[in-house]
């Protein structure tokens, strides 16, 4: 008992350390920017303003950046669904030399982050093939910097699936892609709900790359790099009331889906890890 108390006393400290900043910043929405400016660590506001909400949106093209952001959420998920859920597959029933060396190396990248250091030759190659000027050189660059976790989750769910479905299959005539997408493509739902709204959180939170990529277009820019630029529309000083109101708005739409979507992501993460567990 007295570890299980320790524990659970270990899991709220977590809880409330993770939720803090998230809670300060939806009650300094409400905050008069002066306030905010004085600092401290309490949270209710001591006059709630309303009207930050109806300056950022006005001061804030949020149709567009929505737009964007979506755009480049979506684009970042479905070309990850494809991608891993493919490789996974190849991963998991193709035999083929270098296999297993392959896949330690998409793995061992899941502990490597090489963050801006990759940034600048990737915008030049960007402008080398002419795709800076578009959202898809975002959405193909940020679907692929987080491919190696996504297949070894999608490699471990597929451990789980009885390999006698593929020999039924091929009994029947089916092609090695053919029980991709008719046998095992349907089982995955599970995981690939949760590879789904991993990648879309991950475009959705993307910054520095659209930052860099739509410095030239304002109209290219997504929620969290427009929401941003909220702070630097103020008289002379940091507008942290509007850019807290801004980071508001955009979370809701991460929060919604993740609600309507947890009983899949957790399935899928737990059956993805207890496979991996012990594949490793």
């Amino acid at each position: 008992k007295i570890v299980r108390a320790l524990l659970v006393l270990f899991l709220i400290l977590i809880a409330a350390l993770t939720l803090y900043p998230l809670i300060y910043i939806v009650f300094g929405s409400f905050k008069e920017n002066a306030e905010l400016l004085r600092g401290g660590t309490k949270l209710l506001p001591e006059k709630f303003i309303l009207d930050n909400y109806k300056e950022a949106w006005h001061k804030a093209n949020f149709a567009r950046y929505t737009f964007n952001s979506i755009m480049i959420s979506v684009g970042v998920m479905v070309v990850t669904l494809i991608a891993t859920s493919m490789a996974g597959y190849v991963f998991a029933r193709k035999n083929f030399r270098g296999k297993e060396l392959l896949y330690s190396l998409f793995v061992a990248f899941m502990f490597v982050n090489v963050g801006s250091v990759t940034l600048r030759p990737l915008f030049e190659l960007a402008v080398k093939v002419k795709m800076n000027t578009s959202l898809l050189s975002v959405i193909l660059i940020a679907a692929g910097t987080g491919q190696a976790t996504y297949i070894f989750l999608v490699r471990g769910f597929m451990n789980t699936i009885s390999k006698e479905l593929d020999d039924a299959a091929k009994i029947d005539g089916c092609t090695f892609f053919q029980i991709y997408y008719k046998v095992i493509l349907p089982l995955l739902k599970p995981i690939l709900a949760t590879t789904g709204l991993l990648s879309f959180r991950a475009g959705w939170n993307e910054y520095i790359m659209p930052l860099v990529f739509t410095m030239s277009n304002e109209k290219m820019r997504p929620l969290t790099v427009g929401v941003t630029m909220l702070k630097n529309s103020g008289d002379g000083t940091a507008a942290w009331n509007l850019m807290f109101a801004g980071a508001t708005i955009s979370i809701i739409p991460i929060v919604v889906i993740y609600i309507f979507t947890s009983k899949q992501f957790m399935s899928g993460m737990t059956a993805a890890n207890i496979d991996n567990s012990g594949s490793i």
